[in-house]
């Protein structure tokens, strides 16, 4: 990359910096405990809006994993999610009043959290439908991996989000509180991804999965974005771009192995399609605060009249991270 273009990102780094400062002034501390968190302690950052029947597994879920503290930002919920994390003791929240749309769609308000709270830490920024698996998750605490990394000196971690559905229709089975949401939707598709390169960023670009051969087999470009860097170990002066897609400095999007071998890498299990999904975009669809005028719940919502089944012959029904590496989908790297 030229002189030129690295001053343009120092500066777009700067910007996105200060808009985060800015926009920490939205934020009104509904339980701060943020005393209690520890030098070495591992941090979750989350936005929400109405995910009360979510948020019991969410948190045993990232608690069994060794994270320590969460800290979370409510936007406007009606449902009892405030008044429920306020009363957990490893929860801090914030309540933010303002637009979704104009804190860059949450990003701004978890960077300034992270700026004040962040810096030294591993922080995993994931939102309540998203589950963080990594290689030997299920014989190793999260702490494994980041001490791992800090032997190794990686700053940051990446993961494909892999999106997860039932078999059948989404509306058929009802999706419990503190239930594991993978109980219902435990199918995902093995292939069907495309990848590339965004070279102006250094990060990949990875498409496809059942929404873009569902919602957007049509404009198969349209589709959401699956690529994250979910885990990173915060500086003040680090910044997210684009929900997790993306960060600045540019070198912490580089999770990928440019010389022929395999980094380290996880997924993100995303439980979104199950039978609460339909009301959910129809509340986004209403409130227009998502990327792109929510062109891709315009899409959820179009869909779904047509059909609210995501399973295909090709569908591949979950069993562990190893399957996962096997199919390519997350890799182990070199740590045994």
């Amino acid at each position: 990359m030229g002189l030129w273009n690295s001053y343009r990102l120092r500066l777009k780094r700067r910007r996105w910096r200060l808009q985060a400062l800015l926009k920490r002034r939205e934020l009104t501390a509904l339980a701060d405990r943020t005393g209690r968190i520890g030098p070495q302690d591992i941090l979750v950052f989350t936005t929400l809006r109405n995910e009360r029947i979510r948020l019991p597994y969410f948190l045993s879920y990232y608690r069994a994993l060794g994270v320590d503290h969460f800290l979370m930002v409510d936007n406007l919920s009606t449902d009892g999610s405030r008044e429920y994390l306020a009363a957990q003791p490893d929860v801090s929240l914030w309540s933010a009043k303002g637009s979704y749309k104009a804190a860059n769609f949450g990003v701004d308000w978890l960077n300034g959290l992270q700026m004040r709270h962040g810096h030294g830490h591993w922080v995993l920024v994931v939102d309540p439908d998203e589950f963080f698996i990594y290689p030997f998750c299920d014989t190793r605490p999260i702490r494994a991996l980041t001490d791992w990394l800090d032997a190794c000196e990686i700053r940051s971690f990446g993961a494909m989000l892999l999106d997860m559905y039932p078999k059948g229709s989404i509306r058929a089975q009802a999706y419990r509180e503190g239930q594991d949401p993978f109980e219902i939707a435990c199918w995902f598709d093995s292939g069907n991804y495309t990848i590339k390169r965004n070279h102006w960023m250094g990060n990949l670009w990875i498409q496809g999965g059942p929404r873009a051969r569902t919602f957007f087999a049509d404009a198969p470009g349209r589709a959401p974005a699956l690529n994250k860097i979910p885990l990173v170990k915060w500086k003040r002066h680090y910044t997210y771009v684009s929900s997790t897609h993306m960060l600045l400095p540019r070198g912490l999007n580089h999770v990928y192995d440019e010389w022929g071998g395999e980094k380290t890498s996880g997924c993100l299990l995303h439980a979104k399609f199950l039978n609460t999904f339909a009301a959910k975009a129809e509340e986004e669809l209403t409130r227009r605060q998502h990327y792109g005028a929510s062109k891709e719940y315009i899409a959820y919502d179009s869909g779904l009249r047509d059909r609210d089944d995501l399973w295909c012959k090709w569908s591949e029904k979950y069993i562990n991270w190893r399957q996962l590496e096997i199919l390519g989908l997350m890799s182990k790297g070199n740590w045994a």
